[in-house]
């Protein structure tokens, strides 16, 4: 059958296929959400490289990332040419148009995973991106808590403003756009400085501890999500989870209020249509990290607080702590 998105057509095959089995929901349902949300997702993806997170026998099947544009993308979907921390690179599919999210959702896939650089300078990101997640014996509302507080650091550290939204899970991330003039490096620098002062400041429920044996039941900060080729699910992306939620923009007022049972593949589309696009402004800023490395430089000269470790898979990085589990460590000292 075909789809109208955008003011193209696009074809859809297979559209009884059954993509979640508990709600019953097909691709057709699928393909259809995105259209609905067409303006809000493309918003979040435009001229971002994306990597997608592809479901083609629907969320109970096989899946994987396809990082590499797909073969026989149709020519109207440009891409990006992006460099990973192996030193490869890829063309990634980079949508400027709704019809390419439909198109993608016609090959299976569910979730978006833009990069935080736009396609025109794919080295500084233009988005600080900062992820948190509950770990065991916490919950959304102990993120919620997080992120009011979190609001409250952003502000006074540059004026900066956050975008918050539901995960599509138990957690909650918060983007601050920003002038593109940092490397990725020094976006994850400013992104562990404010995990350091949410620490200082909620040191009971807030825990930017990279290895999971020293977390205990508190909100971790991912800064390593703002390390180069680490992305979060765009806003409007549906989750591979049976009930087909999706990460959900909000207003501030609704953090602690809705939750993210309130928003799947069913409802979105009404609030969609009624509120629009609730992060519509987002692009319409732009702000400065100074005030923010400037804190990480304070924690630097006057704490000792220097880097943090990077991901098993990412190489060496310059000024990294030894990237070993620090109960691993406590025994070789002690062999």
């Amino acid at each position: 059958m075909e789809l109208q998105a955008g003011g193209r057509t696009v074809r859809l095959s297979s559209p009884d296929k059954v993509f979640f089995p508990e709600r019953g929901f097909t691709k057709l349902d699928l393909a259809q959400y995105y259209v609905a949300v067409g303006p809000g997702i493309l918003r979040a993806l435009r001229n971002r490289p994306t990597t997608l997170e592809r479901y083609p026998d629907g969320v109970g099947g096989e899946w994987f990332y396809q990082k590499r544009a797909p073969k026989g993308m149709p020519d109207w979907i440009p891409t990006a040419h992006i460099t990973f921390p192996s030193g490869r690179s890829a063309d990634e599919m980079c949508p400027t148009e709704e019809a390419a999210v439909v198109w993608a959702a016609q090959y299976g896939t569910v979730t978006f995973h833009p990069w935080p650089v736009r396609a025109t300078d794919v080295d500084r990101p233009d988005e600080l991106r900062i992820d948190l997640d509950p770990q065991p014996g916490t919950d959304y509302d102990d993120a919620a808590r997080a992120a009011h507080e979190l609001r409250a650091v952003l502000d006074e550290f540059g004026g900066l403003r956050g975008w918050p939204k539901t995960s599509g899970g138990r957690g909650l991330h918060v983007f601050v756009p920003i002038e593109p003039r940092w490397t990725f490096a020094q976006v994850r620098r400013a992104a562990i400085a404010v995990g350091r002062e949410m620490e200082r400041r909620m040191p009971d429920q807030v825990t930017i501890k990279w290895w999971k044996e020293e977390r205990g039941r508190r909100i971790f900060i991912d800064y390593n999500q703002t390390a180069r080729d680490r992305t979060i699910a765009s806003a409007y992306s549906v989750r591979p989870r049976p009930d087909a939620p999706v990460s959900a923009p909000l207003r501030w007022e609704e953090v602690g209020v809705a939750h993210p049972a309130d928003f799947d593949l069913a409802t979105m589309p009404a609030r969609f249509t009624e509120l629009g696009d609730v992060h519509a402004d987002m692009d319409d800023h732009a702000y400065s990290l100074d005030a923010l490395l400037e804190l990480a430089r304070r924690d630097e000269h006057d704490h000792g607080l220097g880097d943090l470790p990077y991901p098993p898979e990412y190489p060496k990085m310059p000024g990294e702590p030894k990237r070993v589990q620090p109960s691993r460590a406590r025994r070789e000292e002690t062999s």
